[in-house]
């Protein structure tokens, strides 16, 4: 198909399954950590991972130097590519909260720094966390009231990247925020004002999280600072009785991303970046189904 697709280190049955030994308490079982799950990954016949920082939240040995050396090692002696998400869970860098927001630096500085060695190829960044959300799909906001409250979010979120990219180094270009339950308008001035690049998440559009922009729109609008994609289906849908319902995160073809459009466009652009699909391993071989049949 000529595209570059991956997938998430973040296996929820394969860390079940590496966890039992340890959990049972079985003689020499060892921790679960990236190297383990990238290899097993990789036995599955994927060279392009994302790493999911947040899986030392649970997982402690996870990143640690003898890991990183051990996925310095699998990227050399199985052709490996790594893209690193950056942690989200309980992060947020847009807060007004000061100390809250100095935090989550902390945190993002860290991981950068830690990863850094593996030569990934995109850092996705979350601007906001749920803190934001909250206030951006609450209905009893009043417009004026979100738009302002919005902008503060945005801000906060601005001096964040700068103190990130000032004390890790890191080119500007290489640390792609996310379209996610925030204004998608606001994060593409974002990204223009400070020469970031975007990662385009297939289910948060679909489903309307950056807001009710239509699907293609929002990725001509993200392509000319497109470097990653995250691919899953998703949909927004209103029921009879008025409400709403949506979901993401859902294999392709269960629901309504426009999958040969949006892989016409891509190549059109001449698109040869990640496309990490952000499934588990069995949607994501249902996927990869699903695509060669469209």
């Amino acid at each position: 198909m000529g595209f570059s697709f991956g997938v998430q280190l973040l296996q929820a049955p394969l860390l079940l399954e590496l966890s039992q030994p340890l959990l049972a308490g079985m003689p020499g079982a060892v921790p679960v950590d990236a190297a383990r799950l990238a290899e097993r990954i990789a036995d599955n016949g994927f060279t392009l991972i994302e790493l999911n920082t947040d899986l030392q939240i649970f997982f402690p040995e996870s990143f640690t130097l003898p890991v990183l050396r051990r996925l310095q090692e699998l990227k050399e002696e199985r052709g490996l590519r790594y893209t690193v998400h950056l942690p989200l869970w309980s992060l947020e860098p847009s807060s007004p909260v000061e100390e809250i927001r100095r935090a989550s630096v902390d945190t993002l500085v860290d991981a950068v720094l830690r990863l850094a060695p593996l030569e990934p190829q995109v850092y996705v960044l979350h601007i906001a966390g749920p803190l934001a959300a909250e206030f951006f799909t609450s209905p009893g906001i009043p417009d004026m009231a979100r738009g302002l409250l919005m902008r503060r979010f945005q801000q906060q979120a601005a001096r964040s990247i700068e103190e990130l990219l000032r004390r890790t180094g890191l080119p500007s270009r290489a640390l792609a925020v996310e379209t996610i339950q925030f204004p998608l308008e606001l994060t593409l001035e974002l990204a223009d004002a400070m020469d970031l690049s975007i990662c385009f998440d297939t289910g948060h559009v679909i489903s309307r999280q950056p807001g009710p922009i239509p699907f293609q729109e929002a990725l001509e609008r993200c392509l000319p600072r497109l470097a990653e994609v995250h691919l899953h289906d998703g949909y927004y849908r209103r029921q009879p009785d008025g409400s709403i319902v949506w979901a993401d995160h859902l294999p392709l073809g269960r629901g309504e991303v426009p999958v040969g459009e949006l892989l016409r466009t891509l190549g059109a652009h001449g698109f040869a970046g990640p496309i990490i699909l952000e499934l588990m391993l069995p949607e994501v071989k249902e996927s990869l189904a699903f695509l060669e049949k469209a």
